[in-house]
C-alpha cells in the first residue's frame, strides 16, 4: 500500500473543501477514515497518514503566513 499516495489523496480532498480541514483539525483520525473509507487501513497506517497530512497542512499554513508577512513588510516600505 502506498501511504504517500493516500496522503496526497487526503490532501486533495481537504483542499477542495475547507470545512473538511476544520473537521480534520478536530478529529483527524475520524476524518481520514471517512475520506479513505474504501481503503482497509490498520491503526499504524492510519496514524502515519494523519501525521503526514498534519505536517503538510502545517507547512501550507506556514507558507501562507510567511506570504502575508512579506506583503505587510513590503507595504511598510512603500511597496504595493
Amino acid at each position: 500500500m502506498d501511504i504517500q499516495k493516500l496522503v496526497e489523496e487526503v490532501l486533495q480532498k481537504l483542499n477542495l473543501d475547507k470545512s473538511l480541514v476544520e473537521k480534520f483539525k478536530k478529529d483527524p483520525i475520524g476524518t481520514v477514515k471517512g475520506l479513505l473509507a474504501s481503503v482497509n487501513l490498520n491503526t499504524e497506517q492510519l496514524n502515519a497518514i494523519v501525521e503526514a497530512v498534519k505536517g503538510k497542512l502545517n507547512l501550507e499554513d506556514a507558507a501562507g503566513q510567511a506570504t502575508g508577512f512579506l506583503a505587510k513588510l513590503k507595504r511598510l516600505f512603500g511597496g504595493k
